[in-house]
């Protein structure tokens, strides 16, 4: 139980990070944070006192926070796409990245401009246009938010954690 997942928010309710229930119930009795959402009938029994486990705490204080830049790479377009193609809807399989301008034509290497493509998709569209290839991408790609890009590591966020949350 102490291993598990507890979204930690900025003063102003914005995502920090996640951490486990230890830090957080430690971060609770230094009264450096509030609970704001805890786990339906989960307590946690010391001695002489039981914490109710939490789900949310929000820090008491504002911490202002240098924003970290998702480096661009091959692996980094395949997780934000969730390793599924953005051609065919594929999941199976060995994925790359594709230029959806290809570099032939003008295209760049920008988050807007690479997808995850399974390996059909990719050498059917070989280097041309999405319209010459006659192909559509499921979904426009965009650069995605640190805090969502870490939060996809732990799968389907814990429900309580959505009014929190930018994409949820």
């Amino acid at each position: 139980m102490l291993q598990l997942p507890v979204l930690l928010l900025n003063q102003n309710y914005e995502p920090l990070t996640i951490l486990k229930v230890k830090r957080a119930i430690a971060l609770l009795i230094l009264g450096k944070v509030d609970m704001i959402e805890k786990e339906d009938g989960r307590v946690l029994h010391a001695v002489t006192l039981t914490y109710r486990v939490p789900s949310v705490i929000r820090l008491r204080y504002y911490v202002h926070i240098k924003r970290k830049e998702i480096s661009l790479t091959k692996k980094n377009i395949i997780k934000r796409d969730n390793h599924q193609c953005q051609y065919c809807g594929k999941r199976t399989g060995l994925m790359t990245a594709d230029h959806i301008l290809s570099k032939a034509l003008g295209g760049d290497e920008s988050w807007e401009n690479l997808v995850c493509a399974c390996h059909e998709c990719n050498n059917k569209k070989g280097n041309q246009s999405l319209r010459q290839a006659d192909m559509h991408l499921s979904k426009k790609p965009r650069r995605p938010n640190y805090f969502t890009f870490v939060l996809t590591e732990f799968g389907t966020p814990n429900i309580k954690w959505r009014p929190f949350l930018f994409q949820c």
